[in-house]
C-alpha cells in the first residue's frame, strides 16, 4: 500500500492489530514488546523514527504494567530480583535515551538493524533452559535473591536463587543504555541475562524482566515526552493493542512453553533487523 494515498485511519488499525499481537509475544517470551515494534513500525509504517522509539518506550512501559499483576501472583515476577537490577538500568536509560534524540535517523536505523539481528542471533545461540544457580553469591545472599513458584507444566514448586550479581548489575546498566537509544523494552537482553548468567529460572527471567522493563523505561520515556517525540497517532492505539494482547500472554505464560514462541521471535527479528539495515543504507526505503 501507498502512504501517500492510504487513509489515515489505516494505520491505527494496523498498529492495534500488530500490537496485540505484540503484547501475546512479548510477554510469553519476555521480551518487552518494544524490540519488535520498533522495527516493524520503524521499517513498514510511514512514521519517523523518533516517534516510533518514542511510542516503543510507552508501549513497552504498557505492556508489561498491564501483565505485571497476574505474573506477580503467580510468583513468576519477583520484586526483590528486580529492583537493584531495575535501578541500574534505569539510571542508564535516561543517558541512553538523551544520547539516542541527538544521533542521526540514518545512523540510528544501521545500528538499531545490525544491534536486533545480533540480538537474534544470539537468542539463537543461547541455551533457553540456562545454567541454574545451586548458591548465592555474597551480595546475593545479602539482597535475598531468591524464591519459590508453583509450574503447573510440572506439578510442583521450584526453588530458585541466582549468582553472578555484580555482573548482573553491570549488564543491566548496559541494557537501559541501549534500550533507551533505540526505543527498545530491551527485554531480548534481560531474559538471557537472567537466565544465562545469573542463573534464575527460565519462567522466572520472563515473569521478572517485564517488571524490570517497566521500570527502566519510565526514565527514557520522560526524555521522548520532553522533546515531543511522543505523536498520539501511534501511541493510542498501540498501548490498547499491547495491554490488551499482554493480558492474553501473562495467562498463557504459565501453561505455553516458550520455546515455540521463541522462535517466531528469532525469525521475526531478523526481518525487521534487515529491514531496519537496508533503510538506514537508503537500499530499501
Amino acid at each position: 500500500m501507498d502512504p501517500a494515498t492510504a487513509p489515515w485511519w489505516i494505520w491505527p488499525l494496523a498498529l492495534f492489530a500488530l500490537t496485540y499481537l505484540l503484547g501475546i509475544v512479548a510477554v510469553v517470551a519476555g521480551i518487552g514488546g518494544g524490540v519488535l515494534f520498533v522495527p516493524l513500525v520503524g521499517s513498514f509504517f510511514p512514521f519517523h523514527l523518533d516517534f516510533v522509539r518514542g511510542a516503543g518506550l510507552l508501549l513497552a512501559l504498557a505492556g508489561t504494567l498491564a501483565a505485571a499483576p497476574l505474573l506477580l501472583r503467580a510468583r513468576l515476577a519477583n520484586l526483590r530480583l528486580v529492583l537493584p537490577l531495575a535501578l541500574a538500568g534505569s539510571i542508564a536509560s535516561l543517558f541512553g535515551a538523551v544520547v539516542g534524540l541527538a544521533l542521526p535517523t540514518d545512523v540510528v536505523q544501521i545500528a538499531l538493524g545490525a544491534t536486533v539481528m545480533a540480538v537474534a542471533f544470539l537468542l539463537w545461540r543461547t541455551d533457553p533452559a540456562g545454567q541454574l544457580a545451586t548458591e548465592s553469591d555474597a551480595l546475593g545472599e545479602i539482597l535475598r535473591l531468591k524464591g519459590e513458584y508453583h509450574d503447573p507444566a510440572v506439578h510442583m514448586d521450584i526453588d530458585w536463587r541466582t549468582h553472578r550479581t555484580i555482573a548482573g548489575l553491570a549488564a543491566f546498566a548496559g541494557i537501559g543504555f541501549f534500550g533507551g537509544v533505540f526505543g527498545l523494552g530491551a527485554g531480548f537482553a534481560n531474559v538471557p541475562a537472567l537466565n544465562v548468567l545469573m542463573g534464575a529460572p527460565l519462567k522466572v527471567a520472563v515473569g521478572s524482566s517485564g517488571l524490570v522493563i517497566s521500570i527502566i523505561n519510565s526514565p527514557a520515556a520522560w526524555v521522548y515526552i520532553n522533546r515531543g517525540a511522543v505523536l498520539p497517532l501511534i501511541v493510542v492505539p498501540s498501548i490498547l493493542g499491547i495491554m490488551l494482547g499482554a493480558r492474553v500472554g501473562a495467562r498463557l505464560l504459565r501453561t505455553m512453553p516458550a520455546s515455540v514462541v521463541r522462535r517466531v521471535v528469532i525469525v521475526a527479528m531478523l526481518l525487521a533487523g534487515i529491514r531496519a539495515l537496508l533503510r538506514g543504507l537508503d537500499v530499501w526505503i
